[in-house]
């Protein structure tokens, strides 16, 4: 696919899905890989879409890397973008699950999480002529651990202001992924002032806020456009222009939360795209906006895998419109 609308930096990996759901990282018998990474994520989520999506990052050059940049490929997606290391591996995360479902990351095995090749992603082979072309940069903040990767991403935000690219930045606060992960609230916070919208879980909100108040952020940080706030199965709070609003989550059968919140992020960028930045100051469109960004993610919570669950426009559009008709979409 030509001429990406949208750009997502950072990593794409493999999750090592726990086949035994309750089970500790010692007691876990099997594991089943299923593709992700929270930018990689977004961008095949806007695909399916119909949204033109690139990805930037970096994977070794290895059957993990092949796998995961082919999949990237036959999703429809960019990748121009994607280097790759000759020495340094691709990056598995493993990923123990709850009785419900719900996943917590439990390590990488043998490496080191510095040992990936999506931490050597290089600044200056970032393709420029991608950026010239695009409307968005999305970044997630787990390139901000590493000195290569951190560069490539202080680059990427000055080719969007050169190309006056809106910003969405992804919190995903892992942890795991930081050697000094008290250097993780200063790296992510020193960005802030470069970015549009800032989407982050409940949990990230009060650990960079101490509160998950998206209109409070939202005037505490002054120079971004809008907030939204994830909470699973709490739903959603948003703070877009100057409307504030909360939104119960969609009711469904969860098999698997990985992604749900990228392919929200999706949603709602697909929506930016649709509606333009200056619709979110009507509190309708606003609203409209988020209740897309929710049945798109909990749509993938329906199956297995961050990727392969990802619903097309015509299965949101039909949800939305089965939700309406039982009279739930306007909660």
């Amino acid at each position: 696919m030509s001429n990406p609308r949208v750009l997502c930096l950072g990593e794409v990996l493999f999750d090592l899905l726990a086949d035994q759901l309750g089970q500790s990282l010692e007691e876990v018998e099997s594991w089943t890989p299923y593709p992700g990474g929270a930018p990689a994520n977004v961008a095949c989520s806007l695909v399916k879409l119909g949204v033109p999506a690139g990805f930037v990052g970096c994977v070794g050059e290895d059957e993990t890397g092949n796998e995961l940049v082919d999949l990237l490929g036959k999703t429809g997606v960019d990748i121009t973008g994607v280097q790759r290391h000759p020495t340094a591996p691709t990056r598995q995360v493993y990923v123990v699950r709850s009785l419900e479902g719900d996943r917590a990351f439990a390590g990488f095995g043998n490496y080191d999480t510095r040992d990936f090749a999506d931490t050597k992603l290089q600044a200056a082979n970032l393709p420029e002529s991608l950026f010239e072309i695009a409307d968005i940069l999305v970044l997630g903040t787990l390139e901000l651990a590493y000195p290569e990767s951190a560069k490539a991403v202080h680059r990427a935000l000055s080719l969007a202001e050169k190309y006056d690219m809106k910003v969405v930045l992804d919190i995903n606060w892992r942890p795991v992924f930081w050697q000094n992960p008290d250097a993780a609230m200063v790296a992510i916070r020193e960005i802030f002032s470069r970015v549009d919208f800032i989407k982050l879980a409940k949990e990230e909100a009060e650990w960079l806020f101490n509160t998950s108040d998206a209109g409070a952020i939202k005037y505490r940080l002054d120079s971004v456009e809008g907030v939204l706030i994830t909470d699973g199965e709490n739903g959603c709070a948003y703070c877009l222009d100057e409307n504030e609003g909360k939104l119960p989550a969609f009711n469904v059968k969860v098999a698997d939360t990985t992604g749900a919140g990228d392919s929200f992020l999706a949603g709602f960028i697909h929506q930016l795209l649709t509606y333009g930045v200056n619709s979110l100051s009507n509190p309708d469109i606003a609203k409209q906006i988020v209740i897309f960004s929710s049945a798109v993610g909990a749509l993938t919570t329906l199956t297995s895998g961050a990727i392969a669950s990802q619903p097309n426009l015509a299965e949101v559009e039909a949800f939305i419109a089965s939700q309406a008709d039982a009279g739930k979409s306007l909660r």
